[in-house]
């Protein structure tokens, strides 16, 4: 498969990752279009809120899934509402364990996104480890065609002084590569104790392919998600609007305003407040 679904996206629905992009169109592709895989694709996506970890996300489903994100075989896990009682973690990993296998067996090509994998307990990434590494089957089960997708706040404070210091020095992001952030991400991402990634046999045993940064947005990447959020409501898209919106919004650092704090992820809601007469409510609750 070569998605050109997927480039036309990337290309006109994601902005500012240029990293990000570069590397999900190619590994994505390469991986559905291979037919003789031995281990699922696992992507580690870090980077600030709001940057656009979900999006990405959510486009590769669309691009795989005739549902999208509503396909029975895209499946979604948050810390907070799968994961929420420290004190029943056995029974959680149990039911993971079951829910992984019994969705592989039905698809192979199910999908599975894991939200604020930071906070997730490191036994719970555990469980997961063995059906992501280079087994042809596994209890009778093959789970070489699936996706792993994990998304994590680790790792945006030196994603986000990479950006900076680039910034500070007159260079512009383009110039960024993955690899001016792969050490310092690995670093603060992975040597963080608080992480649920720290001393996971997912780190140790080396099963995620690609680790990708999303790097923070700036203001004129927060003008292009309003005009893009004012199409998708149907609304006329205006220029000056848009700007005043993102101008509204914090940013970082203080004094500066470089980069937005909450990158896109309030972006609709702000919309809805501004434009409240073009929303009609019906009905009762």
């Amino acid at each position: 498969m070569h998605s050109p679904g997927l480039q036309a996206d990337l290309e006109s629905k994601l902005f500012g990752q240029h990293i990000a992009s570069r590397i999900i169109l190619k590994v994505v592709n390469g991986f559905m279009n291979n037919d003789n895989l031995e281990k699922p694709l696992v992507l580690s996506l870090h980077g600030r809120s709001g940057t656009g970890k979900s999006f990405i996300s959510r486009l590769i489903a669309e691009n795989i899934y005739k549902e999208g994100m509503d396909s029975s075989f895209v499946h979604l896990f948050t810390y907070h509402y799968h994961f929420p009682h420290s004190s029943q973690i056995d029974t959680y990993k149990s039911q993971l364990q079951q829910w992984i296998k019994g969705n592989v067996t039905n698809c192979a090509r199910s999908m599975f996104i894991f939200d604020e994998v930071d906070k997730m307990h490191p036994s719970l990434i555990d469980v997961i480890t063995p059906y992501l590494d280079y087994y042809k089957k596994l209890d009778g089960v093959s789970y070489g065609k699936a996706i792993f997708i994990f998304l994590s706040n680790d790792g945006a404070e030196s994603i986000s002084q990479t950006a900076l210091d680039f910034w500070r020095e007159g260079k512009d992001r383009e110039e960024i590569k993955l690899n001016d952030l792969e050490t310092s991400l690995s670093e603060s991402a992975f040597k963080n104790k608080g992480s649920g990634l720290w001393q996971s046999r997912l780190i140790e045993q080396n099963l995620v392919d690609f680790f990708i940064p999303f790097l923070p947005l700036e203001y004129k990447h927060v003008v292009q998600c309003v005009m893009d959020d004012m199409k998708a409501k149907g609304l006329e898209p205006d220029q000056n609007e848009a700007r005043k919106l993102a101008r509204d919004l914090e940013y970082f650092p203080k004094y500066d305003r470089v980069f937005s704090v909450r990158g896109c992820k309030t972006v609709a809601k702000r919309l809805d407040y501004t434009f409240p007469h073009h929303y009609v409510f019906h009905g009762s609750i």
